[in-house]
């Protein structure tokens, strides 16, 4: 189990993320909003805005998902659940956690889970 010292940490990492995930959404929102009202010339233009667009939209929904991660686990620290994986109800582990701090399982149940999609 996490100490009260390392679930500040893992808190404070997920907090500063949500913050630059926001932002990073923020911006591509305004890009993308700018790339519709540009004129665009010729097909050439638009085929690189369209590619453009496309790349920022995967990117927005990648964003939006993490976000809804770190919103997850966010909540499961409030609930003192944060660090127990979800099917096993083991403790996580730290250093799964370190690399990717809003895990919802650990290492054997996210490869079970993987197989079953």
């Amino acid at each position: 189990m996490l100490n009260k010292t390392e679930l500040e940490e893992f808190k404070n990492k997920l907090l500063d993320r949500r913050v630059q995930i926001e932002k990073n959404l923020r911006g591509t929102s305004l890009e993308l909003d700018e790339m519709r009202n540009l004129e665009l010339n010729d097909e050439g233009d638009y085929a690189a805005a369209s590619a453009e667009t496309i790349v920022d939209s995967a990117i927005l929904v990648q964003q939006r998902k993490e976000l809804n991660e770190i919103e997850l686990a966010l909540d499961k620290i409030t609930k003192e659940t944060y660090g127990i994986c979800e099917m096993c109800e083991e403790p996580i582990g730290k250093p799964r956690l370190e690399v990717k701090n809003f895990a919802r399982f650990c290492i054997t149940c996210r490869e079970i889970n993987e197989k079953k999609q």
